[in-house]
């Protein structure tokens, strides 16, 4: 059926001409389709053997109300904390809904605990059968398949997960030879860089997507951590816990989260860079469970009118609000009011900076702390403590 185009005035019919003239000629002499690089070929084919399903199911009780956040009580206990109005409480509203089931009840008129699935997807990092994923992928899992890119379906363990950054690590037992992938630098990614992601969007298996790294250090407010890579390769539900490859074949990133008011990729995708990767999975392999470093101090930004008041400039640091009296910062003299500008050799900008170097130094290492009291700069040394989950808020404390 032809378009219909409204009538147009005289003086506008010139242009429109102009316009389908120019958009005639483009058409006739670019290319048919937009190509990205050959090499995605040569490295879907390299590591989609890497790449595996995790199926996962889990004992539901719907009788356990909203009311109860806990992990052990609610299934919904493992999703990632997010802000009121964030745009991913969507994405992890339905992933949740999904895993509760169908209908059911007893004759009481209580709903009766029941078996549920769920499907992501993970990538072997050691030929011994070392998995990375999602923390959501395998949350309150009763069991953990991981099912390889020809259909092997083998039962999995937990060796463990780290909340605060959506990650996990499991183990399997190999039936026959595996290829593992390694991981690459993601500091090193240029935006308008190429990389790929391979996954199990919707249960359909193994699935090959590419497009561009959007932007770097994305800060969504998920947490103290956020530092995502911003990607507009199609990564649907089912891509959880899948990793994001470069041109060299290497995983610089796990495809984590996607904002989507449809359900589906609208090329707005975020995945754990593969530098807070490689952290949080040696310490899982190694321990079992996340060894944070913690400073002890609540801390704020430094506005211009804080700034001006302490004589920074240009406005920068961490203003510390508060410090613990069993925190490691008391004893080496921090105070209340000091600005964090440098932390073991490392700039720190804003609060978050000093979140996430606090957070990836070694419990018990002593470190020098560039602050700045009453406009003067000074040095403290501190030996750092470790964080437990328990500490709260994590926004503001490190």
């Amino acid at each position: 059926m032809p378009i219909a185009i409204p009538a147009l005035s005289a003086r506008l019919r010139p242009l429109l001409t102009g316009a389908c003239l120019g958009a005639a000629v483009a058409i006739f002499s670019a290319p048919a389709v937009a190509r990205g690089p050959d090499g995605i070929a040569d490295v879907a084919e390299k590591v989609i053997d890497a790449v595996v399903n995790i199926s996962t199911t889990q004992t539901v009780d719907a009788n356990k109300g909203s009311g109860d956040k806990s992990a052990g009580d609610n299934p919904r206990g493992a999703m990632p904390q997010l802000p009121p109005g964030s745009p991913f409480e969507e994405f992890f509203d339905d992933f949740f809904k999904n895993r509760k089931g169908g209908p059911g009840g007893d004759k009481n008129g209580g709903m009766q605990p029941r078996k549920t699935n769920s499907l992501g997807s993970g990538f072997i990092i050691d030929t011994s059968g070392i998995v990375v994923t999602n923390n959501h992928v395998i949350a309150d899992a009763d069991e953990i398949n991981v099912i390889m890119n020809d259909g092997t379906k083998i039962k999995a363990e937990l060796v463990g997960v780290d909340k605060k950054t959506d990650l996990a690590v499991l183990k399997f037992k190999p039936v026959k030879p595996l290829i593992a992938v390694k991981f690459g630098d993601s500091e090193k990614l240029r935006l308008g860089e190429w990389v790929i992601a391979i996954g199990n969007p919707f249960s359909l298996g193994g699935t090959v997507t590419a497009g561009i790294v959007s932007a770097r250090n994305r800060d969504i407010n998920s947490g103290p951590y956020d530092s995502y890579i911003q990607t507009d390769a199609a990564i649907n539900r089912g891509n959880s816990g899948g990793p994001l490859f470069n041109l060299d074949g290497d995983v610089i990133g796990v495809n984590t989260l996607i904002i989507s008011p449809s359900g589906g990729s609208i090329g707005i995708g975020f995945a754990v860079p593969s530098k807070t990767v490689t952290q949080v999975v040696a310490q899982l392999r190694e321990f079992g469970e996340l060894r944070r470093g913690w400073l002890g101090v609540r801390i704020q930004p430094v506005t211009d009118e804080i700034a001006e008041s302490l004589n920074i400039k240009p406005a920068r640091g961490a203003l510390i609000a508060g410090i613990d009296d069993k925190g490691p910062a008391k004893p080496a003299g921090l105070e209340t009011g000091d600005v964090v500008v440098k932390f073991d050799g490392k700039d720190i900008k804003e609060p978050k900076d000093l979140s996430r170097v606090v957070a990836d130094t070694a419990v018990g290492k002593a470190v020098d702390v560039l602050i700045i009291r009453m406009g003067k700069e000074e040095t403290r040394q501190v030996t750092l403590g470790r964080l437990e989950d328990s500490e709260k808020p994590v926004q503001a404390s490190v």
